[in-house]
């Protein structure tokens, strides 16, 4: 069989039972180790996916065994996933085509485990006893030969069909996945996969698949751009207060403003930056600041303390919050989500620290959510840098914290429904 898509004559009614014999042949002929006249090798992207499942010791006509993801940490990667923000794009490319077809559709994190699916209900059921499911490991180790598995492999879309895959209960399945990955470095994020029993399967599925998939990475290539742009915009006044050399660039190194020299387009940072001295192999010493949303990088010493000085939390509105950084490179201010104020609100009123926990009973009434007070501290972390500590949870040490009130207590933060924040309104 040649490596391209099998040939749409598979798909008729008349041709699906010999196809699918034809696919059993071979797979029984090379886990046998034998290639008979008669029967043509495999796929060269299946025969070598058979062999690293081989090796992985997964049993070809046994019942795989799943470790499903707990629901709480399943939540957390669903919310912290860089695939959740695309889930309309390709909800909007895929889901009606699979719903109509009888298929489903199936989203995976980059470790292979589902995180969403969608589509047909009885395939959902279909899918349900093969332990294909929400939190389910579903790489070629663990499940054997499947699109999914192989396109994080590979890095490239595949289709699989029939006895094509390895375990005999997926053999009434055609699979169709590409992988989705970070415009901004190429990282992969996951795949998205359609998936559902194999007459109904259309042989367009794998094309339209992959065209989605692009369109998702479009998305998200957009996304950072915009992202780009706001911190263009918030950095510009600082990078011209600065004498001297200086950058303004996002998490990732991105680039959005320089002053004193020719702009690269990134600079390599440490996969977790931190505030104060940093040698950078381009620059050689430097210096990190916070800026909303990413860095200021002051090339060369710096006599003075680079860190942030002061915040100014500010929920005396109605309208809305704000959080103020005072430091060495000036102030920049930054609007608050009403989840965001109440999170500093309740740090700044206990300036010791907090755990998840306790956050998660000040903020829920219910001290097991900790996972949505992480998540939410990550996404606050991200514009607040270094003025945010943990274990526990708190402004950083060093930093004055100013927490500016309403007039009447009554009238703090009007929309929230927190514990705490509700005790505070009584005084």
């Amino acid at each position: 069989m040649s490596d391209r898509p099998i040939d749409s004559a598979i798909w008729s009614a008349q041709d699906i039972r010999v196809t699918a014999h034809r696919l059993a042949t071979v797979r029984e002929a090379a886990l046998a180790g034998e290639t008979p006249s008669d029967a043509p090798s495999p796929r060269a992207v299946i025969g070598e996916s058979w062999r690293r499942v081989r090796v992985s010791g997964v049993d070809p006509d046994g019942e795989q065994q799943q470790n499903p993801l707990p629901v709480a940490e399943l939540e957390h990667r669903r919310q912290m996933s860089r695939l959740s923000p695309v889930l309309p794009v390709l909800n909007e490319g895929l889901l009606a085509a699979a719903d109509a077809a009888q298929q489903i559709m199936v989203v995976t994190d980059a470790e292979g485990r589902v995180l969403w699916r969608e589509g047909s209900a009885p395939v959902r059921r279909m899918a349900d006893r093969l332990g294909f499911d929400k939190g389910a490991d579903w790489r070629e180790g663990v499940v054997g030969t499947n699109a999914i598995g192989i396109a994080l492999v590979a890095r490239r879309p595949v289709l699989v069909h029939s006895a094509e895959h390895f375990v005999r209960s997926h053999h009434q399945w055609t699979c169709a996945a590409a992988p989705l990955h970070d415009p901004r470095d190429g990282r992969l994020l996951g795949t998205v996969d359609v998936s559902g029993p194999a007459p109904g399967f259309h042989p367009t599925t794998l094309s339209l698949v992959s065209a989605v998939a692009r369109l998702a990475e479009g998305e998200l290539r957009t996304r950072h751009h915009r992202t780009l742009e706001r911190l263009r915009s918030s950095a510009a006044p600082v990078l011209a207060r600065i004498g001297g050399r200086a950058l303004a660039v996002d998490p990732h190194g991105w680039v959005v403003g320089v002053t004193g020299l020719t702009p690269p387009d990134r600079v390599a940072l440490p996969k977790s930056p931190e505030a104060g001295p940093l040698w950078l192999p381009r620059y050689g010493m430097c210096t990190l600041e916070p800026l909303p949303g990413g860095w200021l990088i002051r090339i060369g010493q710096q006599e003075r303390d680079t860190g942030p000085s002061r915040v100014v939390l500010d929920v005396s509105g109605r309208d809305g919050s704000t959080v103020t950084v005072s430091g060495p490179a000036g102030s920049w201010s930054h609007e608050l989500t009403p989840r965001h104020a109440e999170l500093l609100f309740v740090l700044a009123a206990h300036p010791q620290g907090r755990s998840a926990a306790e956050l998660a009973r000040d903020l829920f009434g219910d001290d097991s959510r900790t996972v949505t007070v992480r998540a939410e501290l990550s996404r606050l972390r991200r514009h607040l840098a270094s003025v945010l500590a943990h274990r526990p949870y708190r402004f950083a040490d060093g930093v004055e914290v100013e927490l500016r009130l309403p007039p009447q207590p009554v009238h703090l933060l009007p929309q929230s429904l927190a514990p705490a924040v509700a005790a505070a309104r009584r005084g």
